[in-house]
């Protein structure tokens, strides 16, 4: 069974830079793409960065371009998210997530590029989420 296991992550202040990892075990099948997305209480969850691990090809939010960068460790399964310049609107719970199916990828690459939100069964494999909390 797909496990996923976030970390890094905590407190900062407004300006401060978090790295999150996340890797995956378990892998029965090959992953195509991995991502982090976030939420907070009382909004859904939302995409922030994703990338398909054969090319490197990676898709930001809006919010987070220019801020963030997901990379990976090559045919390790593992993802990692420098997040620079946070501000008090990134304070949320980050979720890793992996899906080994092609055409979900794409689909979660539309919706993450729309802003659309994301639901638990989008993708084959979640993490248990890491707090990230940015305030002064």
């Amino acid at each position: 069974q797909l496990h996923l296991m976030e970390s890094g992550g905590g407190s900062v202040q407004p300006g401060g830079s978090l790295p999150l990892s996340c890797a995956a075990s378990g892998v029965q099948r090959y992953i195509v793409c991995m991502g982090w997305f976030r939420k907070v209480p009382g909004k859904e969850r939302e995409g922030v960065a994703m990338m398909y691990f054969s090319s490197d090809a990676a898709f930001y939010a809006d919010s987070v371009k220019d801020r963030f960068t997901i990379s990976q460790e090559y045919r390790k399964n593992i993802v990692h998210l420098q997040m620079n310049s946070l501000s008090p609107e990134d304070t949320a719970m980050y979720y890793c997530a992996a899906e080994s199916s092609r055409p979900r990828c794409v689909q979660t690459q539309r919706m993450l590029e729309g802003g659309t939100p994301v639901g638990p069964d989008q993708l084959e494999g979640w993490g248990q989420g890491t707090q990230v909390t940015v305030s002064s």
